[in-house]
């Protein structure tokens, strides 16, 4: 107890635990239910309880000049009576009976009793008490909402000198002083409601006054606490605060403070709601929230909700690849994206290639480099958010392997047809994808199309070089061609022949003369050696010495002594005939 500078008694930190609010932080306040109508206890010593508090619904009010309840006759009591209607309609009642009907709407008090008045349409006010007694506890005549100040005062009749006061709220000693008469309880909350009284020493006789009963009304009411208890993952989050202020002091201002977990989410603000514009699962929990007053003397605690955040599963798996349409030449590179049309939470992304038993790869994005043979096949994208799985459509990659070593295969394999019959070229390329397309060229200028060309009644005019290009191609667009040009094949067809010589180059035709060369020149040798074992046999003379010979390109030269039969020929046509020699 501290006593104020005059004289009262103001409730320090003995009064603050006796009445203070013992709820914890983050506990939820219990309902209160409050009543605004006016109620008086019995009587006490021949003198009547007072009540202090509102009308209720009543909307006739009696108010009192000093504003102190209950009025003591000393003070000189002027009572006003508000309410709809003309202020000569007035009615007044002490004790229950009429006194002055239709007079003014004031009255100056000189007894002792309890007042009403009426007003047409609004009807009668509560009553007024106004006493003559020996000691009387007052409270002001307001009404008193948590969070205000009660002051307390221990009255003598007429002023008169009062020691050893002290005061009681529901038979619970506050304290008092020996010369103070006032007491100032603060804050006020809803339980400080009850009966106060006061005692004290008049004289040398101990006096008692009547109990007032004090009713503590909500300055606002306990908050609800509204939003939806399960929502998606992406979705905003709105929590709404809900609080009535008393229509007693409905402007009074207050601050909102939001929990998750126990928390506080945000900084206290004067709109009651919370908004979320997008929840993760993280945002799931308890939440609750708090309503303060100005300078936070009244808190009152919500109930919990709560909000569960649910992952949305992952739907619309798509693929794209780049460069488009998902073909790509030998040792390029190409780019896979998978992309998710819903889905929320973190989300894992796996590469599969049909035909391959193995993960070819992790995340939103597979990178091929330098692509081989074996990367070709169907690509196929799944994404899972750990509860579920989605996957894509297959994509289809192709690599293309470019034409390379493209060759002619003469048909049939001779070096030599007759004039007139048919020859069949066939071009090949060693790699290349398909589709491959073949173009003939007969000495660079294109003669016709396709793997093979046919050659029908070969004659002079088919002579020359042949070559075929093998072409295949990247996209159907054709953004990039490959192209492959055979080594040339020479075809000659000798004029006045009807021979066809077919060679792929000089190195051929060279071999193929020296081949028949070889073949005469032997036949010569066997034919000269028989003729001179056969003049030995009839010649008597003796043997003659070995002959001496060489080859000097395409003429043979065989000489022999002197006595000797001559035995030259001179070899001028490589085509030249087993019975020419038999003529020399």
């Amino acid at each position: 107890m501290e006593r104020s500078g005059d004289g009262s008694l103001e409730m320090g930190c003995l009064a603050m635990e006796i009445l203070g609010n013992s709820r914890q932080p983050g506990e939820r306040w219990p309902q209160q239910r409050v009543t605004a109508s006016a109620h008086v206890w019995g009587q006490r010593d021949g003198r009547e309880a007072q009540t202090l508090g509102l009308a209720g619904a009543q909307t006739t009010q009696l108010l009192v000049e000093p504003r102190w309840r209950p009025a003591v006759l000393w003070d000189q009591v002027t009572l006003t009576c508000q309410g709809s209607g003309t202020a000569g309609a007035t009615t007044w009642y002490k004790d229950g009976q009429h006194c002055w009907q239709k007079g003014q709407d004031r009255l100056s008090v000189t007894e002792s009793g309890t007042y009403t008045c009426d007003r047409p349409g609004t009807g009668r006010s509560p009553p007024l008490t106004v006493l003559d007694d020996q000691l009387v506890l007052q409270v002001p005549a307001l009404a008193l909402l948590e969070g205000d100040t009660l002051a307390l005062r221990c009255r003598c009749w007429q002023d008169n000198h009062l020691t050893r006061v002290r005061f009681y709220w529901e038979e619970k000693d506050l304290g008092g002083s020996l010369k103070g008469t006032e007491l100032s309880l603060s804050p006020l909350q809803l339980h400080h409601s009850g009966r106060y009284r006061c005692e004290g020493l008049v004289g040398s006789w101990q006096s008692c006054s009547a109990a007032v009963t004090v009713t503590v009304h909500e300055l606002f009411s306990v908050p609800e606490l509204e939003g939806p208890r399960e929502l998606t993952e992406g979705s905003p989050l709105t929590l709404s605060c809900l609080s009535t202020p008393s229509p007693l002091r409905p402007g009074a201002p207050l601050l909102h403070v939001f929990y998750r977990d126990g928390q506080v989410v945000g900084s206290p603000q004067r709109s009651p709601q919370l908004l979320v514009p997008t929840v993760r699962v993280s945002h799931s929990g308890h939440y609750g929230c708090e309503v303060h007053s100005k300078g936070g003397s009244v808190q009152k605690s919500s109930n919990r909700l709560s909000v569960t955040v649910c992952r949305v599963p992952p739907s619309g798996v798509s693929l794209s690849v780049q460069p488009p349409g998902g073909q790509v030449a030998l040792g390029d590179s190409l780019g896979l994206s998978c992309a998710v049309a819903i889905g929320t939470g973190p989300l894992s992304f796996y590469w599969h290639r049909e035909g391959s038993g193995t993960l070819v790869g992790t995340g939103p994005r597979l990178e091929l480099r330098h692509v081989g043979d074996n990367d070709s096949g169907q690509y196929r994208c799944r994404v899972s958010d750990g509860n579920s799985v989605a996957e894509s459509d297959p994509l289809n990659v192709t690599i293309l392997v470019p034409v390379d070593n493209a060759t002619i295969t003469p048909g049939p394999l001779a070096h030599q047809v007759h004039a007139g019959d048919n020859m069949t070229l066939r071009c090949s390329v060693q790699v290349g994808s398909a589709p491959v397309t073949f173009t003939w060229l007969h000495n660079g200028q294109h003669v016709a199309q396709g793997p093979l060309l046919e050659l029908r009644d070969i004659d002079v005019g088919h002579s020359g070089t042949y070559q075929c290009v093998a072409t295949n191609q990247l996209g159907q667009d054709g953004h990039r061609v490959f192209r492959a040009l055979s080594p040339e094949l020479a075809l000659e067809v000798t004029p006045g022949s009807s021979w066809v010589t077919v060679a792929t180059g000089v190195g051929g035709v060279l071999f193929f003369l020296l081949l028949l060369m070889g073949v005469i020149v032997t036949w010569h040798r066997w034919h000269c050696v028989a003729t001179r074992k056969n003049q030995e046999r009839t010649s008597p003379d003796p043997l003659a010495p070995p002959e001496e010979g060489e080859v000097l390109y395409t003429h043979v030269v065989v000489t022999k002594r002197a006595g000797a039969s001559p035995c030259a020929t001179t070899l001028q046509d490589p085509q030249v005939t087993y019975a020419e020699l038999q003529g020399h």
